[in-house]
């Protein structure tokens, strides 16, 4: 077989791929929106709240502390999903993949020092 028509057939693979992953949701939403029922109502558009009329703007304005202390949370959450992996494969790696981890947590140290620095951490 020609090596030539070895890569085409690759490339086919990645082309029929490419394309199913765009039209098969393109189709799904378009058939969704053929058959769903469609019955608009003013009451459908306004904001539920446990089945009482809403008296007042549903908005609320969060302090940007909050978004803060989740973001550091999801920071040092990530840490320990790719800490856990690390711990168990540990001796099949050796001493670069300790080398390699201690960068990763000291460069995470740097961003918690930072934020306790600018204090961000403390709450008034």
């Amino acid at each position: 077989m020609d090596l030539w028509n070895v890569y085409q057939n690759n490339y086919l693979i990645v082309i029929v791929f490419l394309c199913l992953g765009i039209l098969l949701p393109i189709i799904a939403l378009f058939l969704g929106r053929l058959l769903r029922p469609y019955k608009p109502a003013d009451s459908k558009y306004t904001t539920y709240e446990s089945g009482i009329e809403p008296f007042h703007d549903s908005r609320v304005q969060f302090t940007v502390r909050y978004y803060i202390f989740a973001l550091m949370f999801v920071i040092f959450d990530v840490e320990t999903v790719f800490l856990y992996p690390w711990a168990v494969v540990y001796e099949k790696l050796g001493i670069f993949a300790l080398i390699e981890m201690l960068i990763f947590v000291f460069m995470l140290v740097i961003g918690l020092i930072y934020a306790w620095k600018k204090k961000v951490l403390k709450w008034n």
